[in-house]
């Protein structure tokens, strides 16, 4: 199963699209990368910090401006037609989606399909140390229970 088809299911989990905002807006974790290690069953060490470098340069050069022009555009503007703002907003927020998918759809080509064999939390442990400052164990926890 593709990266970006296994993230789909794995979003419609209770708890999942919680776990991971919980993670990018409190802990400034990439949500695409820890589920791609997750995907992968924890890739090997060098593939990790491969694809947290080029995850890092993708998340600071297109997804964060994206993000940020989507949360500016969510409150009322004045003398901005509100129609106007809501769909500009909508077609930024389908840019962001699409900037995701490529993302992942990159992570996926470093390294295919599983290869780690580590369960879920560990691969969240190995990729949030990889990515920068850890992400607390619990809410890693969070998340790696939502996977199941």
């Amino acid at each position: 199963m593709s990266l970006w088809d296994w993230t789909v299911g794995a979003y419609a989990r209770p708890g999942t699209p919680e776990a991971t905002l919980d993670l990018q807006d409190r802990y400034g974790q990439n949500t695409a990368f820890l589920l791609w290690a997750v995907w992968a069953e924890g890739p090997p060490d060098e593939t990790l910090a491969k694809a947290a470098a080029m995850a890092k340069s993708w998340d600071e050069l297109v997804l964060m401006p994206l993000r940020d022009v989507r949360r500016k555009l969510k409150p009322a503007l004045i003398d901005v037609d509100d129609g106007a703002r809501q769909a500009l907003r909508e077609d930024v927020k389908s840019a962001e989606l699409r900037a995701e998918r490529v993302l992942m759809e990159s992570l996926e080509a470093m390294c295919g399909a599983a290869v780690g064999g580590r369960p879920a939390l560990e691969s969240l442990r190995l990729a949030s140390a990889t990515w920068g400052d850890r992400a607390p164990e619990s809410a890693l926890a969070v998340l790696a229970g939502a996977l199941g």
